[in-house]
């Protein structure tokens, strides 16, 4: 057989197999692409009903209704609303504003990374100039890998932008935020949208700061070494000893970007902002006394470091013990949460009072916003009355439940109904008439039940006032009940 000069001695039956392949490719990313592209347009069309049902109302009153059918066609989905929003408003500027570009991406001659680049560079353009960014992307990326095609496309977008950098820069100023993106193994990224000159000042400072640390830590060690050679050489006991503080300090391993996000960390935490509104004069204002609130709900067994179950970072992300232990041992107080050692549904709290602790009872039962899909914290939403106080809707524990500002507004500004059935379950009925179930997520713990109860409730998550005759039976003790705590901060407002 013979073989071709193909490198890493391809055979021709493997050349042969190997352009079957490619032609296979192309077959496969065009009815990928065709697929994704139906779905775009069935998103498009699904936003332009609600805008015809929206009719000429008001610009709130057509939000409303694409909040409205996102949220419809996400419970059907089992995703989020706000995802499916984002996408029906991305579906419909694609077909609005780049028909030429979604055709290419339709007909499989593009990637979505290419649509993807197109709509991020045309974002800042009116209508007339997305026209010329989207008849001459097409060329570009057709011809160009994404990221070769992204330096031209970006060029081609400044030179259609109808203002100046100067006067861009200054409305993107209005756009700066914190944002928290969850990682895995109990981390997070604390991203900071700033301009850029401000942007590299802080990294500039924090470089600087960790640099000064090292050089202090250098010499720490210098001199921890010249301590322990004179006590050697003079027969003294050395490295034995208590260490001094310059021993500690050569201690450190930290590398620079440890060091870097160590100072952050602990300059956003404890230090008082220069410009505070409630600054009197040269003394600390209102501001620098503020502190973090965080939920936590920890294992009692890992509380007293005899387990390693973790914490639950409460609507985020799971925590380790030591970090669970840290904070409690730091917090002016716990708030204690028992419950049911089956179910896991929430029994009681401590301190149990009609207002105060009705907050504390909602919260370790809710944890979230209680919306189909929706995991914004408790500590950041509204405690709504499932039936309206103003039609007769009692406050307590059976008519209550944490909804976050957006389906706040949705459930009253929308045909959206809900109602709370027993054990703090709320059925929400959608404007098409489908019923979808919300259950209070509970202890988000592997075994974290209650001990040393001298009853059980019926868990039917309400407060033990309100729970009527209790159950016969008694829960198994395992030693795990969740404690969770808030230092310093009390839930949002009814």
């Amino acid at each position: 057989m013979t073989t071709s000069r193909l490198p890493f001695g391809t055979s021709d039956a493997d050349a042969a197999v190997l352009a079957g392949l490619v032609s296979t490719s192309r077959q496969v990313l065009a009815q990928k692409n065709a697929g994704d592209a139906g779905e775009v347009r069935f998103l498009a069309d699904a936003g332009a009903f609600a805008l015809r049902q929206a009719g000429k109302n008001s610009v709130q009153a057509k939000e409303m209704a694409l909040r409205s059918v996102a949220a419809e066609i996400a419970s059907a989905w089992n995703d989020s609303d706000r995802s499916v929003l984002a996408r029906i408003n991305r579906a419909m500027t694609l077909l609005d504003h780049y028909p030429d570009t979604f055709t290419a991406y339709e007909q499989g001659r593009i990637l979505r990374r290419h649509v993807d680049l197109v709509v991020e560079c045309g974002t800042p353009l009116d209508t007339e100039a997305r026209a010329l960014l989207d008849a001459a992307a097409v060329v570009h990326c057709e011809q160009n890998s994404p990221n070769r095609a992204r330096p031209l496309l970006q060029m081609l977008a400044e030179s259609l932008q109808p203002r100046t950098l100067t006067d861009r820069h200054q409305d993107a100023r209005e756009h700066r935020r914190v944002r928290v993106l969850p990682l895995e193994d109990g981390m997070a990224e604390l991203i900071v949208t700033l301009p850029a000159t401000l942007a590299h000042a802080i990294l500039d400072r924090l470089t600087r700061q960790a640099s000064a640390v090292k050089d202090v830590r250098e010499r720490a060690r210098v001199a921890a070494g010249a301590a322990d050679e004179s006590a050697e050489q003079e027969g003294l006991p050395g490295v034995d000893d208590e260490p001094s503080p310059a021993e500690v300090l050569a201690s450190d391993e930290r590398t620079t970007d440890q060091i870097r996000a160590d100072l952050l960390a602990d300059m956003l935490l404890t230090t008082t902002p220069g410009a505070d509104p409630y600054l009197p004069g040269d003394g600390d204002g209102g501001l620098g006394a503020i502190r973090a609130v965080v939920q936590v709900t920890v294992p009692v067994l890992t509380l007293l470091g005899r387990s390693d179950l973790p914490a639950d970072l409460t609507g985020t992300s799971p925590i380790d013990g030591p970090t669970a232990r840290t904070l409690a041992g730091n917090a002016p107080g716990l708030d204690r949460i028992l419950t049911h050692p089956i179910t896991g549904a929430v029994l009681t709290t401590d301190r149990y009072q009609p207002t105060a602790d009705l907050k504390r009872f909602l919260r370790g039962r809710d944890h979230r916003c209680r919306f189909p899909g929706c995991r914004m914290p408790a500590i950041r939403s509204d405690i709504d009355h499932t039936r309206d106080y103003a039609d007769g809707g009692p406050t307590e524990a059976g008519n209550l439940g944490h909804l976050c500002r957006g389906h706040h507004t949705l459930k009253h500004a929308t045909p959206w109904r809900v109602r709370q059935l027993p054990a703090g379950i709320l059925e929400w009925t959608s404007p098409a008439g489908h019923t979808y179930t919300d259950h209070p997520p509970g202890p988000a713990l592997p075994g974290a039940t209650a001990t040393s109860l001298t009853g059980t409730g019926t868990g039917t998550g309400t407060p033990p006032d309100a729970r009527g005759p209790r159950d016969t039976g008694t829960p198994r003790d395992t030693g795990r009940p969740p404690v969770a705590f808030t230092p310093d901060g009390d839930p949002p407002p009814f």
